[in-house]
């Protein structure tokens, strides 16, 4: 076993942002919330609070990043959803269990863990189950039997309900932006429907670009001919370069994607190769080499009592239009993992028989209490996007519609993105939604 973390002070700070007091906060849990006397990590947490509101005893919003494996955002200015929330809360954003401040996961770290089999089960206590069980303990912490609102994007969104499942006695209100799960489809359900979404965002992609399609065939060829290599010294393959897909989920990606294609090429001594530029941003772009928990625990996130087996690969061979060859239809991928990653990804190669394992584990705990659910009193208000090409609205709404209290404002105005991009006007119409004014520490 590793040696346990060095002591942190439980809270660091105020520090101070235009219009916004900030503190540190670092919390000690145990790794396996079944043997809470066991090993422990740390989670870490800022906590925002409005300049002009210093000292006054809010009310909660603790916030849950989408991912998995994702930190929550480092705020610069008081702005967005955030300068929104800080009108009537002070704001948790918690760094989940692995990622940001929190007790990392990484290649690095993970070697610490001993063999494949070892890493395995470290890696299996990382999932939504486990990150709500965090959030519990540092309520408790914080607030005694007082209560909190919660918000949470994409995959922020399942964790809040796992937490209406698993914990709803700690709430006060929840909101959801772009994350509803499925409560009991496997993940190949999932992929199935999302690869037809990914296809038709393609269709739209190279519909507002006509030469889109030839520049990206035009790169996946010379890829598929020659060896190029991204600045950290991987090769780069046509498989990976469909990766670039995922941009296409969000509000600006289709522009950043095509600005991309068009500085793939440089001249040099009369003959064509990949430039440096394209393969600087798109190892930035695709950047599964930092974030080992995204890649890893994917697919998990969907297990509840059954091995996923890699869904998406398998799903994959009902969608051949995917498999580039030359001369055939380009298409990107999109939020899809593969194994082959394991074996092409520096940094995810020593965590490749790990991985493969989890993929395999058929002994997942359920991640949500369907009778509780259908019993669920908190109030919860959620907006969905008509056009998410990560979270498949069908899926989505048919979980919704079997958790009573729950609001759902369904709109085509935004992507999958929607509270980066416009997160005062989307919290506001969410807050609105609620049946009461949130006030106090325990909500009453």
């Amino acid at each position: 076993m590793p040696p346990v973390d060095a002591a942190q002070p439980a809270s660091e700070g105020p520090f101070y942002l235009p219009g916004t007091v900030v503190t540190n906060r670092r919390f000690s849990v145990p790794l396996d919330h079944a043997q809470p006397e066991g090993r422990r990590i740390q989670v870490f947490a800022r906590e925002l609070q409005a300049s002009e509101r210093q000292g006054e005893e809010l009310p909660y919003l603790v916030y849950f990043q989408g991912g998995p494996g994702s930190p929550s955002p480092r705020p610069e200015t008081r702005s967005g959803w955030i300068g929104r929330a800080l009108q009537q809360y002070r704001i948790l954003l918690l760094d989940q269990r692995g990622t940001g401040l929190s007790t990392p996961v990484n290649f690095q770290t993970l070697q610490e863990e001993g063999d494949p089999e070892q890493q395995a089960a470290y890696l299996s206590h990382f999932r939504a189950d486990s990150i709500v069980a965090d959030a519990e303990l540092i309520r408790q912490e914080l607030l005694g039997d007082g209560r909190w609102t919660i918000l949470g994007q994409s995959f922020g969104g399942f964790c809040v309900v796992r937490y209406l499942s698993a914990a709803p006695q700690g709430l006060t209100a929840a909101l959801i932006t772009g994350g509803i799960p499925s409560l009991d489809r496997p993940a190949e359900d999932v992929y199935r429907a999302t690869y037809p979404r990914v296809e038709s965002k393609n269709r739209e992609f190279f519909e507002r670009y006509p030469h889109a399609q030839r520049l990206a065939r035009e790169i996946a060829d010379h890829l598929l001919a020659n060896e190029v290599h991204l600045p950290n010294g991987q090769r780069l393959t046509a498989r990976q370069f469909q990766q670039l897909g995922m941009e296409l989920g969000s509000a600006t990606g289709a522009e950043r994607l095509i600005d991309l294609l068009e500085h793939a090429f440089v001249t040099v001594r009369g003959g064509r190769e990949i430039s440096y530029e394209f393969l600087h941003r798109t190892f930035s772009a695709t950047n599964f080499n930092l974030r080992p928990i995204f890649t890893i625990l994917h697919e998990a996130i969907y297990a509840q009592g059954e091995a996923t087996r890699w869904a998406a690969q398998r799903v994959r061979g009902e969608f051949p239009q995917f498999d580039y060859e030359p001369g055939r239809e380009f298409l990107f991928t999109g939020e899809m993992i593969y194994p082959w990653m394991l074996d092409e990804f520096t940094a995810l190669q020593p965590l490749r028989e790990a991985a493969h394992l989890l993929a395999g584990k058929s002994d997942w705990p359920r991640l949500y209490d369907v009778e509780r659910l259908a019993a669920n009193k908190v109030p919860v208000a959620a907006a969905l996007y008509y056009d998410d090409m990560y979270v498949d609205l069908d899926l989505a709404m048919e979980s919704a519609e079997r958790i009573p209290n729950l609001k759902v404002w369904v709109t085509n105005e935004y992507e999958h993105d929607g509270l980066r991009m416009a997160g005062e006007r989307i919290l506001d119409r969410l807050l609105g939604m609620l049946p009461v004014t949130l006030k106090g520490r325990s909500g009453a």
